[in-house]
C-alpha cells in the first residue's frame, strides 16, 4: 500500500467508532458552515476508509452532505480536483453528496 504524503500522520492512530465521532466535536470557525467544517476536517484527518463510515455517522445525525464552504461550493465539489480523492468522493457520492 503506498501512503500519500498527507495521511501519513495519521497512520499509527486508530479509528475506532468513537475517534471517528469525535470529529463532531470541531467547531467551525466564524462564517464557515458547520457540516462543511466537520467533512473537510475529517477529510485532512483520515483514511479513506475512516472517512466513509465519518460519512455513514454523518448522514446518520441529519446533517448536510451538500453544505457549502466560504467559496459557494460544496465539500464535493470542492474535492473532485484533488489528485488523491477518488475514494472519498465515492463515499460522499454513495451517500448522496452532489
Amino acid at each position: 500500500m503506498t501512503v500519500k504524503k498527507d495521511k501519513q500522520k495519521v497512520l499509527g492512530e486508530v479509528f475506532d467508532d468513537e475517534r471517528i465521532k469525535s470529529f463532531f466535536l470541531y467547531p467551525a470557525p466564524d462564517g464557515v458552515n458547520q457540516d462543511y467544517h466537520l467533512l473537510e476536517k475529517a477529510y485532512r484527518g483520515m483514511r479513506e476508509e475512516n472517512f466513509a463510515t465519518f460519512v455513514r455517522f454523518f448522514v446518520e445525525q441529519g446533517r448536510d452532505l451538500n453544505a457549502t464552504g466560504p467559496d459557494g461550493k460544496t465539500f464535493l465539489q470542492t474535492i473532485k480536483a484533488h489528485r488523491h480523492a477518488d475514494d472519498y468522493v465515492a463515499a460522499l457520492e454513495q451517500a448522496g453528496a452532489h
